[in-house]
């Protein structure tokens, strides 16, 4: 049943920012009498959902949900309210909530007589709400770095020119990964040499992510395609004219550049869950360095491009093997002719 709730849930993946993704499955014994699923922020929660679905069979059933029921009026009103007013006789959530203000659900159902229980799949439930969790327990967003390399770990050329060393299968997979995102990061140097639009384009979604560059000394052209369309977000070392539809934020650190964890602080306070980063070695170099990447997808190609092509980091050499940053596989998979690894610090 949880399995099921956490099912429900996923087909919230690409809308519930800043929202956790949530499902609720209601039973009777081992038959289920309600469904539910949080679709966007503002809409009704999943447990209520189920409960309008299972109607009178609410009464004496079991609830399974992959997160504690809120209990708070936010935009819209407890969770637990309306659980406890159903009769149902037990709550099963995987995760307690970690958000302050929604928290201690289930002690307010036990107080109402509702038994509540807590941990069944806590691991597949955290995952699934991993940008969400980063955001509450740890006030900043879970940072998804996305790289395209070939097998030699070169990503572009010389000249900086990257399109495309994947193939159709891999570029499609990675729009998935932008849609599941609420903001996407890129560089002013990756404006400049690639001029993306950074959307979700391969497949379709309801939402697009805000779109995020570093620019710290405001050298993004007018002409950008990055500026066509919904607002973007430009974080800079000083102040002066944002282009276009850009909003700008100046965090500057000593050296005259975005002070990076500064900015991961302010798009958590923005609601920003998931980030998702598609840069340059140099940024993508500055972000591991600070400390501030938390995942590796990246896919791989069957092809060299040689030593004098951009690698996909720019790090310090290691005075030995055992300095080196270590990583742990959290999976593998073939894409047409590409490899995707997700890989995270061990």
């Amino acid at each position: 049943m949880m399995r099921r709730a956490l099912e429900l849930a996923a087909r919230g993946l690409f809308t519930t920012t800043p929202n956790p993704r949530v499902g609720c499955v209601i039973t009777q014994g081992e038959t289920v009498v309600g469904e539910g699923w949080h679709a966007r922020a503002g809409e009704p929660h999943a447990e209520v959902l189920a409960l309008n679905q299972a109607g009178a069979n609410a009464r004496g059933a079991t609830v399974y949900v992959n997160l504690e029921p809120c209990n708070h009026h936010g935009r819209t009103p407890p969770c637990v309210e309306a659980l406890t007013r159903a009769g149902v006789a037990r709550v099963v959530a995987a995760l307690r909530d970690p958000n302050p203000p929604a928290a201690r659900g289930g002690d307010a159902l036990a107080a109402g007589g509702v038994r509540f229980e807590h941990g069944l799949m806590e691991a597949e439930a955290r995952e699934l709400n991993l940008g969400f969790l980063s955001r509450v327990e740890r006030r900043r967003p879970w940072v998804r770095l996305k790289v395209a390399a070939t097998l030699d770990g070169r990503t572009a050329l010389a000249n900086g020119i990257s399109q495309w060393i994947t193939g159709p299968e891999a570029r499609r997979d990675g729009h998935r990964w932008r849609a599941r995102a609420c903001a996407i990061l890129t560089g002013i140097g990756t404006v400049k040499a690639d001029d993306p639009q950074l959307t979700v384009r391969e497949i379709d979604t309801p939402r697009q992510p805000l779109r995020v560059v570093i620019d710290s000394r405001l050298e993004t052209p007018h002409g950008a395609r990055i500026l066509q369309g919904e607002r973007i977000l430009i974080f800079a070392a000083r102040q002066g004219p944002a282009p276009g539809n850009a909003e700008l934020v100046v965090l500057p650190n000593a050296q005259g550049k975005v002070e990076l964890p500064r900015m991961l602080e302010e798009l958590a306070r923005r609601g920003i869950n998931e980030l998702h980063v598609e840069a340059g070695f140099k940024l993508n170099g500055s972000l591991v360095r600070e400390g501030c990447v938390d995942e590796f997808l990246v896919y791989l190609n069957p092809s060299f491009l040689g030593d004098g092509a951009q690698g996909m980091l720019d790090l310090p050499a290691f005075a030995s093997l055992q300095d080196r940053p270590r990583l742990r596989i959290v999976s593998l998979e073939r894409l047409g002719d590409d490899v995707r690894i997700v890989a995270r610090p061990a």
